[in-house]
């Protein structure tokens, strides 16, 4: 069976179509999660049947940071608190240490996740990039404040089916979207990249059919 270990390594500095590549070449893949594991289950802010946007990140991605930071505020204020935006969210680790943190959120109850999230894109320069910081360690200092205990914490990030659950996720987002750099939106059937600003995506939102 793949260690923890391994697994993490064969996520860490990946290309952007590697992670097919490391769930085919990994000797012996732990078994699937359940289909209805509820770690799995669509992560969304919005009214039920509104417009849809899926956003695929990297919880390491500068680009993504930004936009969470700078444009997602105003998107959930305007857009999603007036019912005219529904947005799911899809993990799409670039490196190990975003693999990590999407197992994380992804233990926490279904209603912390989304701000957890935030939480993660705020401090991103905290958690992920402090010069001599342990990012795991950064990493758990903010689950504790989310409630979760160290106990959970370690087995949310050894978990190496909740891993190659969340590398599925991002092998089926480059097959069904053709994602291949973060963050990437899709309107309805229209898939766009990189960071942007709240005016560009309100106007794409305004095009879903």
């Amino acid at each position: 069976m793949t260690d923890r270990r391994s697994l993490l390594a064969l996520a860490a500095g990946m290309p952007l179509l590697g992670a097919r590549a490391a769930l085919a070449q990994a000797p012996a893949a732990p078994a699937p999660l359940a289909a209805d594991d509820p770690r799995m289950t669509e992560r969304s802010i919005g009214r039920a049947g509104a417009p849809t946007v899926i956003e695929y990140f990297s919880l390491t991605c500068g680009h993504c940071a930004g936009f969470h930071r700078e444009t997602m505020p105003r998107v959930k204020r305007d857009l999603v608190e007036t019912g005219r935006v529904r947005i799911v969210f899809r993990d799409f680790p670039l490196d190990a240490v975003a693999l990590a943190a999407a197992q994380v959120a992804r233990s926490l109850p279904a209603d912390r996740y989304e701000p957890f999230v935030a939480t993660l894109f705020q401090q991103q320069d905290r958690w992920a990039f402090a010069r001599g910081a342990n990012p795991q360690e950064e990493l758990f200092k903010i689950a504790a404040l989310a409630g979760m205990s160290r106990a959970q914490f370690d087995e949310a990030i050894g978990n190496q089916a909740l891993a190659r659950g969340i590398l599925e996720q991002r092998v089926a987002g480059q097959q069904q979207h053709n994602v291949n750099s973060t963050p990437t939106f899709v309107f309805g059937s229209r898939a766009v990249p990189g960071n942007m600003a709240f005016d560009r995506f309100a106007a794409l939102v305004a095009e879903i059919r």
